[in-house]
């Protein structure tokens, strides 16, 4: 049997108890001037610097740009893996962050994507997992 224990604030399978073992970051970045969110190749190296800056190691990065406008970028870490998803239309891009082990610090990127996309706000969670 797998869930998740509130008493313990952890996943349980077969009594086995599995504590948190890396860092999952959210992030909404707000404001975005619209020409740097559907620019596919400015946001692939956005991506990697973001990933680098927070410790993480780059195995592949895909991405698409979208008709008529808007990417998504994703980006396999040897820690596991980020996104990138905009909406030029609306001045917005979404950040999933995550990785393993305590090599990386995906918190760390979320201030050079904020720079990178000029981003008039942010908000952000941090979940461990």
């Amino acid at each position: 049997k797998c869930g998740w224990s509130s008493r313990s604030k952890r996943w349980t399978a077969d009594q086995i108890t599995y504590p948190p073992s890396g860092e999952h970051v959210l992030a909404t970045f707000g404001g975005c001037a619209a020409g740097p969110l559907d620019d596919e190749r400015v946001l692939r190296a956005l991506v990697e610097r973001a990933v680098t800056a927070a410790g993480a190691r780059v195995i592949e990065v895909v991405s698409h740009r979208f008709e008529p406008h808007g990417v998504t970028v994703v980006a396999l870490l040897a820690e596991s893996h980020a996104s990138l998803h905009t909406y030029p239309e609306a001045g917005v891009a979404f950040w999933d962050c995550f990785t393993c082990g305590a090599s990386a610090a995906p918190a760390l990127s979320v201030a050079v994507l904020q720079q990178g996309l000029a981003a008039a706000s942010v908000e952000d969670q941090h979940i461990h997992r």
